[in-house]
């Protein structure tokens, strides 16, 4: 069972952006080691099903929405879950009820008024999986998709460095933001290298407002 309660989580409401990753980090937390107690296949089955839901979300304009408003009484929100599990049940590869240790997730989740927070959870719970298994997952954020020769020159030097050398294996995916303007941000563990445009525009515009 999920021990987190609103009241766990009470202080961090109303901050940002970097508070709301922790807010689900936390929700992370409590569901990998919930699922661990259990077994490595429990952990296996729910990140199974997290991925489906994820798929799910992410492909159904209707429930993306309804995860994203905090506004939905309690009723609403219970159907809301209900067609959520029912749907990433028909589009799993096994067809296979969702397990009760999810169920009680998003529970809490929309308890809490944290359901717009799926993704967050979603992700930080895959990192923590990638972590005990030894794995290391190496995201290149790129304005645009990297050509295949740089991302291949990029792979091979990530793939030397010290955390690499330490994991079982390592996989290295290309996501595209325009926003980040230009250059990379490379995120692989709990470290950031931020080497993009975006970064750089918002040193200087800080520099310049300290001058004014």
């Amino acid at each position: 069972m999920l021990r987190l309660s609103a009241r766990s989580v009470a202080l961090q409401a109303g901050l940002g952006r970097r508070a709301a990753s922790t807010i689900a980090l936390k929700y992370s937390n409590a569901v990998f080691s919930a699922a661990l107690s259990k077994s490595s296949a429990e952990l296996d089955k729910v990140q199974t099903e997290l991925s489906a839901i994820s798929s799910t979300i992410k492909s159904t304009p209707e429930l993306s929405s309804f995860v994203a408003n905090p506004t939905l009484s309690a009723n609403d929100r219970a159907t809301g879950l209900q067609a959520l599990f029912k749907k990433a049940e028909s589009s799993g590869p096994k067809k296979a009820p969702i397990s009760d240790l999810t169920k009680n997730l998003f529970s809490v989740l929309s308890d809490n008024g944290r359901l717009a927070e799926t993704e967050g959870v979603i992700e930080g719970f895959n990192e923590l999986v990638a972590t005990h298994k030894g794995e290391l997952t190496v995201t290149i954020t790129s304005a645009s998709a990297l050509p295949k020769d740089v991302q291949t020159r990029l792979e091979s030097t990530l793939k030397q460095s010290q955390a690499a050398q330490k994991a079982k294996t390592v996989k290295v995916t290309n996501k595209v933001n325009p926003s980040i303007l230009g250059g990379i941000v490379v995120d692989f563990g709990d470290k950031t290298v931020d080497l993009s445009v975006a970064s750089r525009v918002n040193k200087l515009n800080n520099l310049l407002q300290q001058s004014v």
